[in-house]
């Protein structure tokens, strides 16, 4: 049976059961729980400094009212960092490479922070619609442009997130193919390709944290609009 490059992106089955909500909960059993004791060790030590600083650097742009939601962006947070970082290890299935688990986080979160805005202060929320100064000719073209980029937000999260894994992952397995078929012909090629995808590596390891940090971010100065 011959595979194509984009089978890796399809969702896993065993025994007719799709596996893709396991694998978005399994990240979660690898984070060390908190317990009492008053000296934790040096993984608990860690994980508590860094989500001190990813909840510091979310919760910087907004003020006292948006720290409500420090809990739900620091956790969608860790999540996606899991998921992204363990979808590079081999034979492993990446959900975030789905435009449909990604849109699945996103737009409820988008209308979640619009509704909070349009209930807390209409009036602000509405005229972010409508710049201050608008020639009076040019307000049904803003306001419609306006609207339309406030209803692609969501799609702009999940696109961006689903298309930087997955450009990521098919460069690795291209240039993988290439360096295990070039081993028995040209051994000084391969050696090369190898050096190449070690380094590809490491910037899809960077780019699954980056774009975790980006997709809460946004959703974070969205919230920042509407507080």
């Amino acid at each position: 049976m011959n595979l194509s490059f984009f089978d890796q992106f399809s969702s896993p089955y065993l025994l007719g059961m799709p596996l893709a909500l396991l694998s978005m909960l399994f990240p979660i059993l690898l984070l060390p729980s908190p317990d009492t004791r008053w000296v934790n060790n040096r993984l608990s030590t860690l994980q508590s400094w860094l989500l001190h600083l990813i909840t510091k650097q979310l919760m910087m742009p907004l003020n006292k009212k948006g720290h409500k939601w420090a809990l739900i962006l620091t956790s969608l947070m860790m999540l996606l960092l899991t998921i992204n970082l363990l979808g590079l290890l081999p034979y492993t299935f990446t959900p975030t490479t789905q435009l449909s688990t990604n849109m699945a986080l996103a737009f409820p979160l988008w209308l979640a922070t619009l509704l909070t805005g349009l209930r807390n202060q209409p009036t602000i929320s509405l005229g972010h619609l409508l710049p201050e100064g608008t020639p009076t000719l040019l307000i049904p073209a803003l306001i419609l442009i306006e609207t339309t980029s406030l209803f692609i937000r969501p799609l702009a999260l999940g696109v961006r997130l689903t298309a930087n894994l997955t450009a990521g992952h098919l460069l690795i397995q291209l240039i993988s193919t290439a360096t295990t078929a070039l081993l028995p012909i040209m051994p000084t090629m391969s050696l090369l390709t190898t050096s190449i995808l070690l380094l590809l590596t490491i910037l899809e390891v960077a780019v699954a944290m980056i774009q975790a940090y980006v997709f809460v971010l946004l959703l974070s100065l969205y919230l920042q609009e509407n507080i």
